[in-house]
């Protein structure tokens, strides 16, 4: 049984590592959905999917990309969880 330090540095670590992960394509996401609004802004065009369709694809594009990252930083994760921190 996990002593209650020991679960909490594992909980903080498993939540500082799904925010490192998540980070690149989310910011990836945010950075697609303001030049998207600037330009409907500018255009006066506000169509749902013209907002919505290249965030996909970017975020798609982002995963693809960062994918190799990804799994690294899991991979370590996951040792270093396995090896007792």
């Amino acid at each position: 049984m996990l002593s209650m330090p020991v679960a909490i540095d594992l909980s903080r670590e498993a939540l500082l590592t799904a925010l490192l992960v998540a980070g690149p394509i989310l910011g990836c996401g945010v950075v697609v959905g303001l030049i998207i609004s600037l330009v409907q802004s500018i255009t006066q065009l506000q169509d749902q999917t013209f907002s919505i369709v290249p965030k996909i694809i970017a975020m798609a594009a982002a995963a693809i990309f960062f994918t190799p990252w990804v799994a690294t930083r899991l991979i370590e994760y996951t040792q270093a969880m396995f090896s007792g921190m």
